[in-house]
C-alpha cells in the first residue's frame, strides 16, 4: 500500500532541513581574500591574474589554451568569429537551450538553423544535423544540455565528413566526461558560462578552450583589449588591425573573477565528486519508479555530468495513465521538495526567430543574409515542441545528507506510485512549460 500523497492530505515526505546542501558556489575566507587582494592591488582590468587563470584552467581542462571572457555569452560570440562564422554562414544549434548558445550568429550577419534534440539525451540529434546541413554551413554548435554530455564520436564524424567546424558550449557540463575523456576537448573550440549560478563559478564571467592556433588568435583579435595593440601583440593574426580589437569589444574577465577562478579550480574537482555521489545516490532510490527516468548517462559508459548544473529529470506521462507532469509536480511540492515542470522552452517557437528585425534590414534579422529561408526548418521540431511535457527539475544537491535525499526521493516516488489519486485532480499542463531565460534549480 502505498503511503497518502501530502497534497491529498498525508503527510509529507521531506521534514529534514536542508541546511547547506543547496549552497552554491562555497565561497570560502581564501575566495574573499583574493579577490580583496586584487581590489587593493588596483588591478581590477589588469591582465596578470586572468592570465594566471586561464593557464590553470587551460592545464585542468587538458587543451593548449585558454582565454577569459566577460561572459560565456561572449565566449560563444567569439568562438563562432573564431570559426570564420561570417555574412550568410548558418550555424546549427539545438531549440533546446538558452539563448546564448548560438544567437550571436546575428551579429555577425550568419543565421541559425535549428536541430532536433534526443528525447532521452537532451542534447543535440546527430541524425538530424545531416538533414540540416547545407554547402552555407560554417559550424555546429552542440550544448552538453544540463550536464549530459553529446554523441560527441557521431558529431564529430560528421563535422569532418563536411568541413564543418564544432563549438562546443560547456556551459552546463564543466568537468563532466564524455566516454573518459573531458568535455569541451573534442571540438575545435569550446565556449563556458562561469556565472555564479553555474557548476564552475566565478562571478560573472565565461572562458574558450581551444587547441587551435588560428581560432586562439582570432579570438584574441575579436575582443581583447591589452592584448592585440602595437607594443603588446600577442596574435600574429592580422597585424594590420592597428592594435584595436575586429569585432570593436571589450570582451576580457575582470580579474575579481578570474581571482575567484583561481581559488576554484584548487577545489573543483573534489566538489564534484560529492556532487555526483549525491545526484547519483538521487536517481539509485528512484531506480524502477514508472514514469520517472533518470537523465544521465549509463553506469558503464565512462560518461559523467560534471557538476550537474541545472539537474532534471525525464518524464513519461504514459507509464503514469497520461498524468501531466505539472500535477505530478505538484504533489511533489507538496511533500516539501522543490521541483517545477519544464526546461528552457524551444527557441524556433520565438518571434524573434522569425518576425523580428534586429538591426534594421527591413525583413526578419534571421534570413536577412540567408539564402534560403531558414524557419522552413522549424516545422519537424515535434520533441523540441513537447518537451516541457516531458521534464522536470529536481533537487541539486551539493553533498551527502543521506536522510534528506532519501526524502527527497520518497517525494518524488509518492507522486508516481499515487498517480491514479492523481489523475482525479489533475487539470493538464498549460500551452507552455519553461522558459526561454533561465532555469529554476536548488
Amino acid at each position: 500500500m502505498t503511503e497518502k500523497l501530502a497534497l491529498l492530505g498525508g503527510t509529507k515526505a521531506v521534514t529534514k532541513e536542508a541546511g547547506d546542501i543547496f549552497t552554491w558556489p562555497i565561497i570560502t575566507k581564501e575566495h574573499e581574500d583574493a579577490v580583496i587582494k586584487v581590489l587593493r592591488d588596483r588591478s581590477m582590468s589588469g591582465m596578470d591574474v586572468t592570465k594566471k587563470f586561464e593557464e590553470e584552467y587551460a592545464k585542468w581542462e587538458g587543451t593548449k589554451y585558454a582565454l577569459g571572457f566577460s561572459s560565456g555569452t561572449a565566449s560563444l560570440q567569439t568562438a563562432l568569429f573564431a570559426c570564420k562564422v561570417g555574412v550568410g554562414d548558418e550555424v546549427i544549434m539545438p531549440s533546446i537551450t538558452y539563448w546564448a548558445s548560438g544567437l550571436q550568429a546575428y551579429s555577425l550577419g550568419a543565421t541559425v538553423v535549428f536541430a532536433e534534440v534526443d528525447p532521452l539525451t537532451l542534447c543535440i540529434d546527430p541524425d538530424d544535423i545531416e538533414k540540416k546541413i547545407s554547402d552555407k554551413t560554417k559550424a555546429i554548435v552542440v550544448v552538453h544540455y544540463m550536464g549530459y554530455p553529446a554523441d560527441m564520436d557521431r558529431i564529430m564524424a560528421i563535422a569532418k565528413k563536411h568541413n564543418i567546424k564544432v563549438v562546443e558550449d560547456v556551459s552546463h557540463a564543466h568537468g563532466g566526461l564524455y566516454k573518459g575523456k573531458k568535455v569541451g576537448t573534442f571540438g575545435d573550440v569550446s565556449g563556458y558560462s562561469l556565472m555564479s549560478g553555474k557548476s564552475f563559478a566565478v562571478g560573472e564571467g565565461g572562458i574558450l578552450t581551444t587547441d587551435d592556433r588560428e581560432i586562439y588568435e582570432r579570438a584574441v583579435a575579436f575582443g581583447h583589449y591589452g592584448r592585440y595593440r602595437p607594443d603588446f601583440i600577442e596574435t600574429e593574426y592580422l597585424k594590420e588591425g592597428c592594435g584595436l580589437p575586429l569585432g570593436g569589444y571589450k570582451y576580457r574577465m575582470h580579474q575579481m573573477s578570474s581571482a575567484v577562478g583561481l581559488v576554484q579550480i584548487k577545489y573543483y574537482d573534489e566538489q564534484i565528486v560529492k556532487i555526483q555521489e549525491a545526484m547519483n545516490y538521487f536517481w539509485d532510490l528512484l531506480e524502477g519508479v514508472p514514469g520517472i527516468i533518470a537523465h544521465r548517462p549509463p553506469k558503464d559508459s565512462g560518461s559523467t555530468m560534471g557538476g550537474w548544473y541545472a539537474a532534471h529529470g525525464i518524464y513519461d506521462s504514459e507509464a503514469l495513465g497520461g498524468l501531466s507532469v505539472t500535477t505530478f509536480c505538484k504533489a511533489v511540492r507538496a511533500e516539501g521538495c522543490s521541483t517545477s515542470p519544464g526546461c528552457n522552452l524551444a527557441l524556433h517557437t520565438h518571434p524573434l526567430f522569425h518576425t523580428i528585425d534586429v538591426y534594421g534590414h527591413g525583413k526578419p534579422t534571421r534570413i536577412a543574409n540567408a539564402s534560403r529561408d531558414v524557419r522552413e526548418f522549424d516545422k519537424n521540431l515535434p520533441i523540441s515542441e513537447k518537451i516541457g511535457s516531458m521534464t522536470y527539475s529536481i533537487p541539486w544537491f551539493k553533498h551527502m545528507d543521506k536522510e534528506l535525499i532519501e526524502q527527497s526521493a520518497n517525494a518524488f516516488k509518492k507522486a508516481a506510485l499515487n498517480y491514479k489519486e492523481l489523475l482525479k485532480v489533475d487539470e493538464g499542463n498549460p500551452e507552455k512549460l519553461g522558459g526561454f531565460n533561465f532555469f529554476r534549480h536548488s
